[in-house]
């Protein structure tokens, strides 16, 4: 089933995906805005955690910093969850939760508030300079609420627009635990190892045939009731030791593809 931006009640759980981008002007089934959201949250009733999984680049700071706010104000727990990348504001987002989840295969990205601006003189470039460094403090009080370094520390990573790792993450503070999803052991994507390892087991599962380990009696054969040959006897024909060996060779074969069809099979 397709993720995009919902949120769903069942019980007293809701679950909300942020699967897209977070815009005052939402334009796709995965855009997400804040009076969307914010209205969805005060329609329910009942619930006590409310479960935001997020995938997003990020979108416009004034919707995601609604967000943050509305989430924090629900009396409900809530539990972001990274699933791919919290990037921008979105990581802003993700700083709400009470309980903020990571798994072993996501990324956060933070960075300082920007813009575009065009047609400006020098005045107003210096003004919307500022403008933005008052903006980004906003973010830094979202993560500062919950991270572990400095200010000045998080202002470095800031401005570097840094990927923050999993375990970074969880050494920070910008989350408070990793999910590993559990796998099984000795995992192996060759087919060739495969193969063979199905044989090897299936051979030494193979019971011994009786018959080889027995020997049958020497047949005494009939008297030779002939006359003998005047010429003398012919040499008798020796036995071709090449056919046993070759329907053993058949057998085997026959054997090791069989094991071949079921290791692909």
């Amino acid at each position: 089933m397709k993720r995009y931006y919902s949120l769903v009640q069942d019980g007293a759980t809701a679950d909300v995906d942020i699967y897209g981008d977070i815009t005052s002007y939402p334009w796709s089934e995965s855009d997400v805005s804040a009076y969307g959201l914010s209205k969805q949250l005060a329609e329910l009733e009942g619930v006590e955690t409310i479960n935001v999984n997020i995938n997003s680049y990020g979108g416009e700071v004034a919707e995601g910093l609604a967000i943050y706010n509305a989430l924090k104000r629900h009396k409900a727990r809530v539990v972001t969850r990274c699933d791919g990348f919290a990037c921008s504001i979105a990581s802003v987002i993700f700083a709400a939760g009470d309980e903020r989840v990571m798994h072993d295969a996501s990324l956060l990205m933070i960075h300082n508030a920007w813009t575009s601006v065009w047609g400006a003189n020098a005045a107003e470039l210096r003004k919307q300079a500022d403008d933005l460094d008052t903006i980004t403090q906003a973010s830094k009080a979202a993560y500062m609420a919950n991270v572990s370094i400095t200010e000045e520390e998080l202002s470095a990573l800031m401005d570097a627009e840094t990927w923050i790792s999993p375990q970074d993450a969880l050494d920070m503070g910008f989350a408070t635990s990793v999910e590993s999803f559990e796998s099984a052991a000795n995992v192996s994507q060759s087919a060739r190892a495969s193969v063979f390892a199905k044989i090897a087991a299936a051979q030494a599962e193979e019971p011994d045939d009786p018959d080889d380990e027995t020997e049958e009696p020497e047949d005494p054969g009939e008297p030779d009731t002939q006359p003998d040959d005047p010429e003398g006897p012919e040499d008798p024909e020796e036995p071709d030791e090449t056919e046993g060996a070759d329907d053993e060779d058949d057998k085997g074969a026959q054997r090791c593809a069989s094991f071949v069809s079921m290791a692909f099979n």
